[in-house]
């Protein structure tokens, strides 16, 4: 029986059920394996009291210590977060939070390995525990883990000492493993290890069956992702505006964008200055399936970002048809290998303009595209992840 401690600060709760769903469909297909045990430890940074009821904070704070979610035992422990210093200190606090709680579990959960799915600050809190206990650690990089943490001043050394610590660490691309490399981290320790795509709901259906049931009649773009300065949507709302120039059926398209965040005022203000309020739609976080149902209605999914490690979005619309245009950033170039997924362009209104143009001219059949999301299987990752985790506890 291989027994792992899955830590991760993204996982979702009922708050928000749609953080970390990548994270947690992973570990559930890890758990479903017959010889495998997992538990889930899933640390909540808060601040002091009374900074800990703010609304920032207060759904996070009001979380149970334990619970079984989805079938697995979950642990939410609290770790002292200090908003001043920004996430300096996040990871030595949350160890110390963690020894008690993981020295009571391994009475009844004597785990061989911890499984870290984020590299910061999961990463050198996992290295840190893994020394405390003797057990061997992996890390698991996903983009902005290491294109933000592992760059900022006040956090860079401490990625690059969790990434010579683990004894093994997994990325989402084949870029991230280069970009990691570059960092000083030992590339001959990681593995490309790519996501999975549920393709029971992600698939491919009759686009205007689909557009009908949103209420769509006409060219639709959607993008998916936090409503941040690096996402891009701002520039996704000019190349709208270049597109609304257009001639026939295309200067009619619609805007839909999937996400939370500071951004959303901004946006909507960009939209009515260019004066297309009634064509661009934020809609917020949404579930799973309305992401799955909006990818089945739209012509093009379009991610204007300027760093990904491999954005699961890229693999969810191809699975769903939908070819992806998108920049030339992070695993992009393993995703879009053919002109029928999709087109690299240039971190410009221009350059999206005119790539959305050409294919809502020109759009490939629905099943050529979604051929290209094949290889992303659930079944892929599972068995993956498994033999990695294996190996490293033989080690």
């Amino acid at each position: 029986m291989l027994r792992v401690l899955t830590l991760s600060t993204l996982y979702p709760d009922v708050h928000r059920p749609v953080l970390g769903t990548f994270v947690e469909r992973q570990t559930l297909g890890l758990a479903a394996l017959p010889d495998v045990d997992v538990q889930v430890v899933v640390p909540r940074g808060l601040p002091p009291f009374p900074l800990s009821r703010l609304s920032r904070y207060g759904a996070v704070a009001d979380l149970p210590e334990d619970e079984v979610w989805n079938g697995l035992t979950i642990h939410r422990p609290r770790f002292l977060h200090i908003p001043k210093y920004a996430a300096r200190f996040d990871a030595s606090l949350m160890v110390r939070a963690l020894v008690p709680l993981l020295t009571r579990l391994r009475k009844t959960f004597a785990f061989d390995i911890i499984d870290a799915e984020y590299f910061f600050p999961d990463g050198p809190a996992a290295a840190a525990l893994g020394r405390h206990f003797n057990v061997p650690v992996s890390i698991k990089a996903r983009g902005s883990d290491i294109h933000l943490w592992g760059k900022r001043a006040d956090t860079a050394q401490q990625v690059l000492a969790a990434g010579r610590a683990a004894d093994g660490m997994l990325t989402v691309s084949t870029a991230l493993k280069h970009d990691m490399a570059a960092l000083g981290i030992p590339d001959e320790r990681i593995a490309v290890h790519y996501t999975g795509v549920d393709m029971d709901l992600f698939k491919p259906v009759d686009r205007a069956v689909a557009k009908a049931a949103l209420g769509i009649s006409t060219p639709l773009i959607v993008s998916i992702g936090g409503l941040i300065p690096r996402k891009g949507h701002h520039i996704l709302i000019e190349a709208l505006g270049q597109i609304a120039g257009a001639q026939g059926q295309i200067a009619d398209a619609q805007l839909v964008i999937i996400g939370g965040g500071a951004e959303r005022d901004a946006l909507q203000a960009q939209a009515r200055q260019l004066g297309l309020a009634d064509r661009v739609r934020l809609l917020g976080s949404q579930s799973r399936e309305q992401v799955a149902q909006w990818l089945a209605a739209a012509d093009v999914m379009a991610l204007a970002t300027a760093s990904e490690g491999l954005a699961n979005v890229w693999v969810e619309a191809l699975a769903s048809g939908t070819p992806v245009i998108t920049c030339d950033v992070g695993g992009a170039r393993e995703i879009i290998t053919g002109n029928d997924a999709g087109r690299l362009v240039a971190h410009s209104a221009d350059a999206f303009a005119e790539a959305i143009k050409g294919i809502l001219a020109d759009s490939p059949a629905r099943d050529t595209v979604s051929a290209f999301a094949e290889r992303f299987t659930w079944t892929a990752n599972t068995a993956a992840l498994h033999a990695h985790l294996k190996r490293l506890t033989r080690g």
